[in-house]
């Protein structure tokens, strides 16, 4: 029996497959979704007097963590298809699937099944790729669902310095009314006292003399 020899050397960096360029494509999706959450408006809302007196400063902020978001999601997600091979498992299933396909329409699956030991080396590795498989499109999943749940925290975090810079601006513009106050009230007395100081003084000099 003739078969084609496994590459003992295979292409580190694959060429990915319809359903590795689907999968990115979902992942792409899923991840835009997510940071058009985090829009400007958004956070302007959330930081209305910031928004409101140093707009280039709010703009410059989101647009460093949005940048920082995505790139830390980008690498999370290509470490893991670099570290499960992901893109060469799912071109094999993608051989498995085609040459399945094949068969049924040439009518060879009403063939007598062929031994096990017969069986092309593509078809085992297949047998044995396809729990694997299934496994780690379960953990990709996983991995997503851990990204949201992180972008969640991400967004309470920026909630909560919200509230705090709220609280600060208020303080600061109770102390700036207090003190407008206070020299409003002084503003009417402080020639009053002037002229008493200087009434003392004359005095005090007379009775020098």
């Amino acid at each position: 029996m003739s078969s084609e020899e496994p590459n003992p050397n295979p292409n580190p960096n694959p060429e990915p497959g319809p359903r590795a360029i689907r999968l990115h494509q979902v992942y792409t999706g899923a991840l835009t979704r997510t940071l058009d959450k985090l829009s400007y408006e958004n956070i302007a809302t959330c930081y209305p007097t910031i928004s409101r007196r140093a707009a280039p400063i709010l703009h410059q902020v989101h647009a460093q963590m949005v940048e920082r978001l995505k790139e830390k999601c980008d690498k999370e997600f290509d470490s893991i298809l670099a570290t499960r091979d992901v893109v060469r498992k799912m071109n094999d299933l993608e051989g498995l699937i085609a040459d399945a396909e094949e068969r049924r329409a040439s009518g060879k699956s009403e063939d007598v099944p062929t031994p096990p030991h017969l069986l092309p080396p593509n078809e085992v590795l297949a047998a044995h790729l396809s729990p694997h498989l299934i496994e780690q499109r379960g953990q990709l999943n996983a991995q997503l669902q851990t990204t949201q749940a992180q972008n969640n925290v991400l967004a309470e975090h920026v909630r909560a310095q919200r509230d705090e810079i709220e609280l600060l601006l208020d303080k600061l513009e109770a102390a700036v009314e207090d003190v407008r106050c206070a020299n409003g009230v002084l503003g009417g007395v402080v020639g009053e006292l002037a002229g008493e100081a200087r009434g003392i003084d004359k005095q005090m000099e007379e009775e020098r003399r």
